[in-house]
């Protein structure tokens, strides 16, 4: 079976081998491959450490000059918690790319390995067929990535050119970053090693607006240290979701606006629990919208876990700046 054109969507942190398997057998049934890139414009984290272009460079080595030219990539923006969106968001992209022959439709397929629930978008698109393959040895980028902060060490399911080009990150300091915050989630994990059953958190996150404004902080500590974020944290024993989200805004922004006026200002409450958005664990976070009124943004000054605190119109919040999936939160929370 012959088609015009076969899609393939990943994080491919790193590309790796199986990757590479799978863009071969589409361009073996197919005229032109298009990889949609996922989780485009994040922060260097341990889940998402390279960006789209190095992500991009790393699969083009693997691949010869004649194979690239059937080869079209494209960055891919997470919306965690807008399927719909994402979904349009794919058909955009596809859409933009594929032009009709005359009298004719083209043929077009999603080309993927349906391994588990993360697999679930495979399902999405009926309006393509459906390429199934296997997945190649059983290659993880999950313990790739392990292998590579944790221990420098380069895995077997490389092709030789991304295993040049992963050998020379190791000698800068974004890798260094990445390695840092990995050792530093793997000893906050280790905590909870003991105990009897996974580990879950209760967090609490402000989305505090004013006149096309959003107040954030600038994180003091690891994880995501120097990233923006929306003021929040954990949950104590003996309090309230809504007295601890008063209590976290009022710690790291010392925003100049009495507690009572804030509690009434609540508009909105959403929960956010996608299972990957926390790298520190199994966290779901309980956001509230807080809106506030006047001609002039209330004065604020970074304490508690802020480095900083400040407006920042809503024009100017960029997912590749923002911590977790606090993006996703404002997105989900402001429209």
């Amino acid at each position: 079976m012959r088609y015009d054109y076969l899609i393939f969507i990943g994080r491919f942190q790193p590309f790796h081998t199986g990757h590479e398997q799978v863009i071969r057998q589409a361009l073996k049934l197919s005229d032109k491959v298009i990889v949609l890139v996922g989780s485009a414009y994040q922060p260097r984290t341990v889940r998402n450490p390279w960006d789209f272009n190095e992500r991009e460079a790393l699969m083009r080595s693997a691949f010869s000059t004649q194979e690239n030219r059937k080869i079209l990539t494209f960055p891919l923006l997470d919306y965690t918690y807008n399927d719909a969106l994402w979904i349009k968001s794919v058909q955009q992209i596809v859409s933009g790319v594929v032009h009709s022959k005359i009298a004719s439709t083209p043929r077009i397929g999603l080309i993927g390995h349906q391994k588990d629930g993360t697999s679930d978008y495979l399902t999405q698109f009926p309006q393509w067929e459906r390429v199934e393959v296997e997945n190649y040895e059983k290659i993880s980028s999950t313990d790739i990535r392990e292998d590579y902060f944790a221990e420098g060490e380069l895995h077997d399911g490389l092709n030789t050119n991304v295993a040049i080009a992963l050998e020379k990150f190791k000698q800068t300091t974004d890798y260094e970053q990445v390695a840092n915050e990995h050792h530093f989630v793997k000893k906050y994990k280790s905590a909870w090693d003991n105990a009897p059953y996974t580990p879950m958190f209760i967090t609490v996150d402000a989305v505090v607006i004013q006149s096309g404004h959003i107040l954030l902080i600038e994180r003091k500590a690891q994880p995501g240290k120097g990233l923006m974020a929306l003021p929040g944290g954990f949950l104590d024993a003996n309090e309230t979701l809504k007295t601890a989200v008063i209590r976290e805004l009022r710690e790291e922004t010392r925003i100049k606006v009495p507690a009572p006026v804030l509690a009434g200002s609540i508009t909105k409450q959403q929960v956010f629990d996608d299972p990957y958005r926390s790298a520190r664990g199994r966290t779901v976070t309980h956001a509230y919208l807080i809106e506030l009124h006047g001609d002039k943004l209330p004065k604020v000054k970074g304490g508690d876990d802020a480095a900083k605190a400040f407006w920042v119109p809503f024009a100017d919040v960029k997912p590749e700046m923002m911590f977790e999936d606090h993006f996703h939160i404002i997105g989900a929370m402001v429209g």
